[in-house]
């Protein structure tokens, strides 16, 4: 990965309008934006460490802890919301020990809280992995964690 990410800020230096492009190729290699990527861009790019960390941080696309292997997405759109979304954050929480935004300790998974899967006939919706799971309950979402 730190070749890949060298060859990466090799092939952007000095291009004008660099530091996004270049924070989402480096996410896309790390997965995440790591502090220590961040310096290096500032330094190709002739901007400020905290000049790059407050591009990163303005957008919502941008990461700055690694992603779980997994990745489940509760919904909280207005039919998730009705149907008790809130209760399956909460069994999350109790099965996983993490909450959304974080990445449990041993890495296996990262919970995001999004404001619509676009499955809301299904509500209350989580996807796992890319795949969505529907009219959840506490216990049934238990069962599908495990």
């Amino acid at each position: 990965m730190e070749r890949e990410f060298n060859e990466l800020l090799k092939e952007w230096t000095g291009e004008r309008g660099n530091v996004i492009p270049l924070l989402q190729k480096t996410q896309e290699i790390f997965s995440y934006l790591p502090e220590e990527a961040m310096a290096e861009i500032g330094k190709v790019t002739g901007k400020s460490s905290a000049e790059i960390f407050g591009v990163a941080t303005f957008y919502a696309q941008f990461r700055f802890e690694p992603m779980g292997k997994h990745i489940v997405k509760v919904c909280h759109g207005t039919a998730c919301h009705v149907s008790s979304a809130d209760l399956l954050d909460q069994t999350i929480e109790n099965e996983l020990a993490a909450v959304p935004g974080k990445t449990t300790a041993d890495g296996l998974f990262t919970i995001e809280r999004v404001a619509c899967l676009g499955c809301c006939s299904l509500a209350p919706v989580v996807m796992i992995d890319g795949e969505v799971y529907g009219r959840l309950t506490g216990d049934k979402l238990k069962k599908i964690l495990k």
